[in-house]
């Protein structure tokens, strides 16, 4: 399952050694809904090495400000707190797998 995301809780999350992927979506919207299963299943996947979350837009806009979000969903991958890869909208779970195993 993954993580919940807040204005909270990001500072912390993102300052990790681990591979940070945040979800960026909102419960409106169909694509969000389209990838949340997929997202869900790869938090499980590599719960050992990566800390996949979903962070809200409706809920928090102070990170989703921050770094520009313009469309949802959009998926940011960070390590050591700087970004470090985006995918912009739904993806198929074995490209989201495939981009979060080329930056481990």
């Amino acid at each position: 399952m993954a993580q919940k995301i807040t204005d909270a809780n990001y500072k912390e999350l993102l300052a990790q050694d681990k591979l940070v992927v945040v979800d960026f979506w909102a419960e409106w919207c169909g694509p969000c809904r389209s990838i949340a299963p997929a997202i869900d299943e790869l938090a499980t996947e590599f719960a050992e090495k990566a800390i996949i979350g979903k962070y809200n837009v409706d809920d928090d806009n102070t990170l989703s400000s921050e770094m520009g979000i313009r469309n949802i969903p959009t998926l940011l991958f960070f390590k050591g707190g700087k970004l470090v890869d985006k995918q912009v909208g739904a993806s198929s779970k074995a490209d989201l797998k495939a981009k979060i195993e080329a930056n481990l």
